[in-house]
């Protein structure tokens, strides 16, 4: 793949309009009246973002999955078994993780992954175990416990000066440990991911936002190593 051929050169002020109007007439008729707005002014600079990320991604992991037809997510939604049944999500995404294993549902249940998604507001990022199995968490809590210093360096900083937030379903029942207070918060969850919000603004309307988000995904690159090396069983 030759990613110089496809250059992210911004979204517009029509990209997040589109998502706005969508919201408002989430149905057929309108979607397929506004179709070209939606190819030019969403999918198609989704696509590019998506490739002129492409590099950097394998440079933090060359097992990735860098095919921009499974990196984007669809608008249309399966309504077959959701209680929602507009025709269509009123945002989109881009994930950036390894293959599915062939014995999974779901990728996101075996490694972390890393994700932006676009709607009308923004945009929100990110970094974790989105789908975690109770093995995988389980082993996460060991290797924290083992390494506890190496997990406090490479994750004291992400949420307080770097602003990330902390995701993921707290167990109703504390998971009794030999861990200080700063560990807990990390490791009596089902899940755990780390995810910043980016509100409208003119970073979105140029090359700058590959920019941004290389340097704010390369914060989390220690943390998913330390997952991956989990998930592996690399111990």
């Amino acid at each position: 793949m030759n990613y110089k051929k496809y250059p992210f050169t911004g979204f517009s002020p029509k990209t997040f309009k589109f998502f706005k109007d969508l919201k408002k007439n989430n149905e057929k008729p309108w979607f397929d009246a506004h179709k070209p707005i939606y190819e030019t002014e969403v999918l198609e600079p989704l696509k590019q973002l998506a490739l002129s990320l492409s590099p950097f991604f394998y440079g933090i992991d060359p097992e990735m999955n860098l095919n921009p037809a499974k990196m984007v997510s669809r608008i249309y939604r399966d309504i077959r078994f959701s209680n929602d049944k507009t025709p269509y999500k009123e945002h989109m995404w881009i994930s950036f993780q390894r293959l599915l294993p062939k014995d999974e549902d779901s990728a996101w249940a075996s490694f972390p992954g890393f994700y932006l998604e676009i709607g009308p507001k923004g945009m929100e990022y990110g970094m974790g175990m989105f789908n975690a199995s109770p093995t995988m968490m389980a082993n996460f809590r060991e290797w924290v416990q083992f390494e506890p210093s190496h997990f406090k360096e490479i994750t004291q900083d992400l949420i307080d000066p770097n602003g990330y937030n902390l995701g993921g379903e707290v167990y109703k029942r504390l998971i009794v440990n030999q861990l200080d207070t700063y560990f807990q918060p990390w490791i009596q969850r089902k899940g755990l991911w780390l995810h910043k919000q980016l509100p409208v603004n003119s970073v979105f309307y140029s090359n700058e936002l590959v920019v941004f988000l290389e340097a704010q995904f390369n914060l989390l690159k220690p943390l998913y190593e330390f997952m991956t090396d989990v998930c592996s069983e690399k111990l």
